[in-house]
Formats: structure tokens, sequence, C-alpha cells
């Protein structure tokens, strides 16, 4: 596995996420970027964005900050966050979106990888 190609995403467990949405608009003056109602608002930071979520949005994930960085492929992941102390706890396929492959930390802290969907062979 090579190393990140960047970090893509940061997001928050929320509970009450439109209360947030409201302060992270008003204080930062952040510009929303794409919403799913209450459960997911995206906000774009530069060439990276900033979200809130809500708990089962972020699951597995329960609170606290989550960074998502995009990676080419998932194929040795799982090995090296084994060997380095760390736990995969999962992949989620979102389709066109691509998918998130959820680890933890050998602290407990919640770390997802972001691959593309690949594009279709000509």
């Amino acid at each position: 596995m090579e190393s990140p190609k960047r970090l893509q995403n940061v997001f928050v467990v929320a509970e009450r996420p439109a209360e947030l949405h409201s302060f992270y608009e008003s204080a930062l003056g952040l510009q929303l970027k794409f919403r799913d109602k209450d459960r997911w608002i995206q906000y774009g930071v530069g060439n990276t964005s900033f979200a809130l979520a809500c708990r089962e949005e972020a699951a597995p994930a329960t609170s606290g900050v989550v960074m998502v960085f995009e990676v080419e492929d998932f194929d040795t992941a799982a090995e090296r966050v084994a060997a380095s102390g760390g736990q995969v706890l999962g992949m989620r396929d979102m389709g066109a979106h691509g998918a998130v492959l959820s680890l933890r930390d050998p602290e407990g802290n919640i770390v997802q990888l972001f691959k593309r969907q690949s594009a279709p062979a000509s």
C-alpha cells in the first residue's frame, strides 16, 4: 500500500448536526458543498472537506473527529494495519461514491481510508 494521496475529509460525529451546521456556517463562514438532510453536512475547505455526521452515518465512530485519507486501493491495508497494532473494522461500499475502509488505531481512534470507484473499462 502506498502512502495516502491526500487528507480527503475530516468529520465530526455530531449529536445535533443541524445546530452545528448553523454554527460552522455563521461562525466560520464555511460554504455548504453537499447535504444529506441532517445525516451528513459537508463543506469545501481548500482541496479537502470538513463534514458533520450523525451517529448512524459516522459508524463505527460514536464520537469525536475522524480523519479520512484517500488511497488508490485497499490491497495490503488490512495486513499493514494489523502488523502495526491496529484493527480493521470493515468496509462500506458506497457505490458510485466509492468505498471506505474503517480502522481503529492502537489508541482506539477511528480512521478511514477512502477509495474512489474505479472508472469502467472502455
